[in-house]
Order: structure tokens, then C-alpha cells, then sequence
């Protein structure tokens, strides 16, 4: 009797055991790494297409949001002063990799909160003039990223402007503190070559572009030219809402833009921008180091022509125009 027993508190002490051993397995399975997302915007300006477009190429190095990868995301609010404190608690949160976007304040909070995480980043200006990295074929350090041209096209976008807008001969520009001074030079010099007056207008809030668009009103400038920023682009329907308002033909530097009712857009694809980071940043969960990853320049450049915009604003766009697009929004 007392033999059936132990043989029943032994079977009954395996049986438990056996329970616990899933339990035990899943607790030693290593943890989920977690990518830490900084972005100078809020969420509600941002567009689902870009994020959508960093998941894929998260997925496209095995890495699904949720199921083996965790994403912290912080927003700026469009208040530069807030980055370094976010860009601080993902690295106490000890992600894995730091994603900025939203050009180089957000990429400088993270710099200055850590040199070990590795930082996956967009910016739209040189980041070897800027003093990110080293080089953009060896960029040392702990950061590596793409580098998307929305500046340096300026004198790209006043040639296309001027073709759709051929009388064009004094030009206003929107820029922010964070734009200005690479913008004014680019845009100083392409305008000179082509025989146009500029007026700089900086803005940083929401007040500051209706009060620009009320000297327009007064002014009447020929044409706008919407400096690459994210500032500027999160504001972009506001943008694109004043400009039809006030009947002033506009050149923007990203395809959201014209998709917002904006007249024509020349720049790179932040699309395509997006999906290379997250192939970046998998390939850095993956163990590979920033300081051996190239920084990524845009190649592919989109101009983008709403028709329907041009119909309202009483313009005729040149057949060169048309064929020359990416795309045509009716």
C-alpha cells in the first residue's frame, strides 16, 4: 500500500513538473528587442503610407512589428525643446536601435542622449556638413541612416515653377529656423540664374504661416516656394488650403503636398526613404554596426502635378510638364 502511494506522489510530482517545463522554456526565450521611434512631429500629421513603408522593410529582414520586434514611438509635438528629453527615456528604455525622423533636430537629441545604441536616421541635409557621421561611405560611430535631398533641390523646384508659371518674377519662400539657412543659399543663387526676386518668410508655428499668408494678401507675390521641412510638410493641408485660398501658385518638396491639393511637388520618395531604414534598422537587430553601413542617398526623385490645382489657379500646365511627371492628380 504504502509502495502505490509513492508511486502515485511520484507520478503526480512528474506530471507537475512536465506542466511547469513550458513554462520555464518560455521564460529563458531571449526577450523581444524594441526599436525606439523619435519623431520631431505629432502622429496625426503623420502619413500611414511612411510607416507602413518602414514595417515593410522591417519585414523584408524578418521582422514583424508585434510579433518579433516591439516599437517604442515618441512624438515631438513640433516642439524641438521636447527631443532630448524623449530621445533620453528610449535610451533608458534600452532599446535595441534609435529610428529618428523628422530631419536633424530629432537625429541631434539622439547623438547627444547616447553614443553606443545604434541610430537608424532621415535627414534631408549633408550629415558629414552637419557633423553626424564621418564620411558617408564609412560613417563611424553609432549612426548611419538616409539622407533624402529635400533641401538641395531647390533650384530643380524653381525651374519646374517657373515652366508651369513663365511670368513668375518675384518668388516668396517659407522656410523654418531649422531650414533657413541652406534653403536661402540654394534658393538665393538658382533664383538669381533665373532672374527672380525672393522675400524670406521664417515661421515655426501655426500662427506665424496664417500671418505670412496675410502679408501675401497684401503683397501678391507671383509664386511660393515651400521649403523641405517637417515643421512645414506635418502643416501641409494648412499649406496647401491657404495657397488655393489666396490664388498663389506653389512648388513643395514632397509628394504629400500635391496629394493635399497642393500644385506641384519635386522630391525624393519618403516612401522609398522609409522602407530603407527599416531594412537599416533590421539589418542592425540582425548585428550589423552602423559605422559599417553606408549612408543611403536618394535616387529616386518624384514630380508629382495637380491638374485640378493648376484648372483653379487659371494655369495651363506645358505638355513638357505632363509627360515629365510621376504622376498627374486630376
Amino acid at each position: 500500500m504504502k509502495a502505490l502511494v509513492r508511486r502515485r506522489e511520484l507520478i503526480a510530482l512528474l506530471g507537475g513538473a512536465a506542466a511547469a517545463w513550458p513554462r520555464v522554456a518560455h521564460a529563458q526565450q531571449p526577450a523581444m528587442p524594441v526599436i525606439g521611434f523619435l519623431d520631431t512631429r505629432s502622429p496625426d500629421t503623420w502619413i500611414e503610407d511612411r510607416l507602413r513603408a518602414f514595417r515593410q522593410g522591417l519585414k523584408d529582414t524578418g521582422y514583424v512589428e508585434r510579433e518579433n520586434v516591439a516599437i517604442e514611438y515618441r512624438w515631438g509635438e513640433n516642439q524641438v525643446d521636447r527631443l532630448p528629453e524623449l530621445a533620453a527615456e528610449l535610451v533608458r528604455r534600452q532599446v535595441a536601435v534609435l529610428v529618428t525622423t523628422g530631419g536633424a533636430p530629432a537625429l541631434a537629441a539622439a547623438k547627444a542622449a547616447t553614443t553606443t545604441i545604434p541610430i537608424v536616421f532621415v535627414v534631408a541635409e549633408d550629415p558629414v556638413r552637419l557633423g553626424f557621421v564621418a564620411s558617408l561611405a564609412r560613417p563611424g560611430g553609432n549612426a548611419t541612416g538616409i539622407n533624402i535631398f529635400t533641401i538641395e533641390l531647390a533650384a530643380k523646384r524653381l525651374e519646374l515653377l517657373r515652366e508651369l508659371v513663365p511670368g513668375a518674377a518675384r518668388m516668396a519662400v517659407l522656410v523654418t529656423a531649422a531650414s533657413a539657412e541652406t534653403t536661402v543659399r540654394d534658393v538665393e543663387a538658382a533664383a538669381r540664374a533665373l532672374g527672380l526676386q525672393i522675400q524670406v518668410f521664417n515661421v515655426s508655428a501655426i500662427r506665424e504661416i496664417d500671418a505670412a499668408f496675410a502679408t501675401f494678401a497684401r503683397e501678391r507675390p507671383d509664386a511660393l516656394f515651400v521649403a523641405g521641412d517637417p515643421f512645414l510638410s506635418g502643416r501641409r493641408v494648412q499649406l496647401a488650403q491657404l495657397a488655393a485660398f489666396h490664388r498663389l501658385p506653389a512648388t513643395y518638396a514632397l509628394r504629400d503636398y500635391a496629394e493635399a491639393g497642393g500644385l506641384m511637388s519635386y522630391g525624393p520618395s519618403i516612401k522609398d526613404a522609409g522602407r530603407q531604414v527599416g531594412v537599416y534598422t533590421g539589418r542592425i537587430l540582425k548585428g550589423a554596426k552602423p559605422a559599417d553601413l553606408p549612408v543611403v542617398q536618394s535616387n529616386k526623385f518624384e514630380l508629382v502635378i495637380n491638374t485640378g490645382t493648376a484648372r483653379m489657379l487659371g494655369l495651363s500646365v506645358p505638355d513638357k510638364l505632363l509627360v515629365a511627371a510621376d504622376e498627374v492628380i486630376e
